[in-house]
């Protein structure tokens, strides 16, 4: 095990109970329709098993020489059992696809909510594989089982009961034959189960892992060519992938296994049956008719016994996806703190403020700095100080592992998220824009905003002559599938939500940085209208942004090294300075809007 598999905090798996309280409360509104659909299955099972009965009927009439009229009334009737079976089928499948596939749905509803207000630091304990594995893989095996397994092991199981009942009416000595192969059956059943849970649950993370290793260099991809590590990743994926590739060939050999097993106790079954039927036939206790019918009935079991026990199989994998998606469903919401009085006082204050993402590394330490109301304070440093984990704490998206934070007067920990969320916006680097009409996507951060209210907020960003420009206007669908936004222009729409949606507090997060020169320049004059007013934390990218700040903060290693102006950081000379000056002695070979990382 990698020393970073031994940090991941894999997100909880639910036990058997608490899987169990899940689907009866799931299940429990949907009673009514639950009872109508055993019915219907119970009733076309039923119906069904009057067929070899017929069928036996017909046997006796012509081996006694019986005239040919006697197999009309049979005849007739197993054409009407064909047509009341089919009838009733189609509706018990109707009935259970309403059952199971609304108890499904709800159930990945409730997945969704909870995955999505989930805070960043858990998921990032446990890797975003995980929680990605969660929401995709088991949720397309629960829907699989709901669609396919659930309905065959319900008509299988009372197949098989009424099944065994009607060949103990025709004679218990079939009944007793027939159980010959029950008990290879449930040997097979024990030894499947002991092994196929473990081996499902083991798949299951195993496919987390290679998610997650897989998500994490496609996100890291810049990063990866630019320090040559493209080589040791893709080591690495492979591993992953290995690892998840055995790990499923383990439960396919099972099946295998479990499927030969299965077979031989059919073989079982039929032989004794038959023997059966020969001998009470020669003794005169049953007769021809009987003994066919009682073979049929054996017949008729192989395929919903085949269906039931080896739909155990997928079961166990439903049940393992079933028991890692309630565990991420059972995770406690905090109780919400009291709503906080308006953000009058827009300050923001980080008394000791450290964070660590893996125990004994920290990435910030000892952080004291203070935020004036309507201040813009930039946080310049080479990459990994710290800035962005420092911003995201401020945002109340990562929560620090030392010290506190406080919005106006009150700590950051006991306001109601909500709350923080309305005064305080965070544009990354990275800006997602939705798929669907343009307005739509704006009026994310005020769904009651008015046409002139987004009409304004595009003028803030700078962008209403691009969005003027395009085919449909504001109904102009963007996103994946739809008209592509350039860097730049994503951007803008961010910050146009910002402005729609009015928080106190907006942080940057590097938000120019995919822009060229040209489009920093653009970016920042629209950063300066929407940030007008606002208390604002900048992580810089440009130097130019932190020379426009009212202050400077200067981390380096996650320590705050120095605060002060533009001016007065270069008259103390220090890291600020040495940047400032490495840049200023290239000028004439750089761009206007120099990156910090590049000076």
């Amino acid at each position: 095990m990698s020393r970073r598999d031994a940090d991941r905090t894999l997100l909880p798996t639910a036990t058997r109970r608490e899987t169990r309280r899940a689907v009866a409360a799931l299940v429990g509104p949907r009673w009514a329709l639950a009872l109508a659909t055993v019915a219907v299955v119970v009733t076309t099972t039923a119906v069904g098993l009057a067929g070899p009965a017929l069928l036996g009927r017909i046997v006796d009439a012509v081996t006694t020489g019986r005239p040919a009229g006697a197999i009309t009334g049979p005849a007739a009737a197993l054409a009407a059992v064909a047509v009341v079976v089919g009838v009733l089928t189609a509706l018990g499948r109707i009935l259970l696809a309403r059952l199971t596939e609304g108890t499904v749905a709800d159930l990945r509803e409730r997945l969704m909510d909870r995955a999505v207000d989930l805070d960043i630091d858990t998921v990032e304990r446990a890797g975003r594989g995980d929680l990605v594995a969660r929401l995709a893989d088991d949720v397309r095996v629960l829907g699989q089982a709901g669609t396919e397994v659930v309905p065959t092991v319900a008509e299988a199981g009372f197949t098989i009961a009424l099944t065994l009942g009607s060949l103990a009416i025709l004679d218990w000595r079939f009944a007793l034959a027939a159980l010959v192969a029950a008990p290879i059956q449930v040997h097979t059943v024990r030894w499947h189960l002991a092994r196929s849970r473990p081996a499902y649950e083991a798949a299951r993370v195993a496919d987390g892992a290679r998610a997650q290793q897989l998500l994490g260099t496609l996100s890291g991809a810049a990063t990866i060519r630019a320090l040559r590590l493209g080589p040791a990743q893709l080591t690495a994926v492979e591993g992953r992938s290995l690892d998840a590739l055995r790990q499923n060939i383990v439960a396919t050999n099972l099946v295998t296994r479990f499927y030969g097993r299965l077979n031989l106790a059919e073989v079982a079954g039929l032989g004794s049956v038959l023997v059966a039927g020969f001998v009470l036939v020669r003794a005169g206790s049953a007769t021809v008719g009987v003994a066919t019918a009682a073979a049929l009935y054996f017949h008729r079991l192989f395929n919903p016994i085949n269906q039931l026990l080896g739909n155990l199989d997928t079961a166990q994998s439903a049940a393992a996806a079933l028991a890692r998606v309630v565990g991420v469903v059972n995770l406690p919401r905090p109780a919400p703190p009291a709503e906080p009085a308006g953000m009058e006082d827009r300050s923001v204050t980080l008394l000791s403020v450290g964070h660590e993402y893996r125990a004994g590394h920290p990435v910030v330490a000892g952080v004291t700095l203070h935020v004036e109301s309507g201040e813009r304070l930039a946080l310049v440093g080479a990459s990994g100080a710290g800035k962005t984990t420092l911003a995201k704490i401020v945002a109340g998206i990562h929560q620090p592992t030392a010290g506190e934070v406080r919005l106006g007067r009150r700590p950051l920990a006991d306001l109601d998220p909500d709350a923080v969320r309305r005064a305080v916006a965070l544009v990354a680097q990275e800006v997602h824009t939705f798929a669907g009409p343009l307005a739509d996507d704006l009026r994310l951060a005020r769904p009651d905003a008015t046409d002139d209210e987004v009409t304004a907020a595009l003028d803030a960003a700078g962008a209403r002559g691009w969005v003027r420009a395009l085919p449909d206007g504001l109904a102009t669908v963007v996103g994946e599938g739809g008209h592509r936004l350039t860097a730049t222009q994503a951007q803008q729409v961010a910050l146009a939500r910002v402005a729609l949606r009015d928080p106190a507090i907006v942080i940057l997060d590097e938000a120019t940085a995919d822009a060229g020169s040209a489009g920093a320049r653009l970016l920042e004059a629209a950063a300066n209208r929407v940030l007008a007013g606002r208390t604002a934390i900048v992580v810089a990218h440009r130097l130019t942004q932190a020379a426009a700040a009212d202050r400077i903060a200067v981390l380096d290693g996650g320590r705050l090294v120095a605060v002060g102006t533009h001016a007065d950081l270069l008259a103390a000379g220090g890291l600020y300075a040495e940047l400032w000056n490495a840049w200023s002695d290239g000028r004439h070979d750089r761009s206007p809007t120099p990156p910090l990382e590049a000076a």
